[in-house]
């Protein structure tokens, strides 16, 4: 079974499959407006427009531009200084739940981020690699930047993944599924990969296993609609 994302469209029994290590793939019908997206971001940047967090600074560099030919290093050391998270690793379930939840948010097309993003977490998702997040960690008010930049920083191919039953180097755990860290004009999709799935995470995850024990006392889905 493959479980089908459409942004605003799925369901608890949607989730509920992926928790429980199903398939992932993007609806097609959502690639049109994510390249759009990307686009729109691509035509401002070429117009020369500030754009916040994509060529200037953050917080209160905020009005400080980036040239050009240090966006790349830019996108990349605000994945790396936020991934700084502690505590006990999350579950590779909660993890996956976790990529598919951003999954269905960027894939709305309403961030900008390149498409390239997208095929990587589906293709992750697929070959079975799996991005260490530690459990606890926040920055500032947003409460979930630290675990998901841990997730963005194995995309960069930094930190550490799972492949199967093993942890190794996020770069090798891609080599060795054939797939390639994000590069270049991509890393912009890696900062859009860090905000909110993983709130959205545990908010999911507790209806999901909330079911599960109630159709183990009841024996049936009945019980539950």
């Amino acid at each position: 079974m493959t479980v089908t994302i459409r942004p605003g469209e799925a369901s608890l029994e949607d989730w509920r499959a992926i928790w429980r290590g199903e398939a992932i793939a993007v609806d097609p019908s959502s690639r049109a407006a994510i390249a759009a997206s990307a686009a729109s971001v691509e035509r401002i940047l070429a117009r020369g427009e500030p754009v916040y967090g994509i060529n200037t600074g953050f917080g209160k560099l905020a009005g400080v531009r980036i040239k050009p030919s240090d966006l790349a290093e830019l996108q990349r050391n605000i994945v790396l200084s936020h991934a700084a998270g502690v505590g006990e690793t999350a579950s590779v379930a909660t993890t996956r739940l976790m990529m598919a939840l951003k999954l269905g948010s960027l894939a709305q097309g309403a961030s900008g981020v390149q498409p390239q993003t997208i095929a990587l977490i589906e293709a992750m998702l697929a070959r079975g690699v799996t991005p260490v997040v530690p459990s606890q960690g926040s920055v500032g008010a947003s409460g979930d930047l630290a675990p998901l930049a841990h997730m963005a920083a194995a995309m960069l191919g930094v930190g550490e993944a799972r492949v199967g039953d093993r942890v190794t180097h996020a770069a090798a755990a891609l080599a060795e599924v054939g797939l390639e860290p994000m590069k270049s004009s991509a890393e912009r999709g890696a900062r859009a990969a860090q905000r909110h799935a993983i709130l959205d995470r545990q908010c999911a995850r507790r209806p999901v296993q909330g079911r599960d024990i109630i159709q183990l006392r009841f024996g049936d889905r009945r019980a539950v609609n």
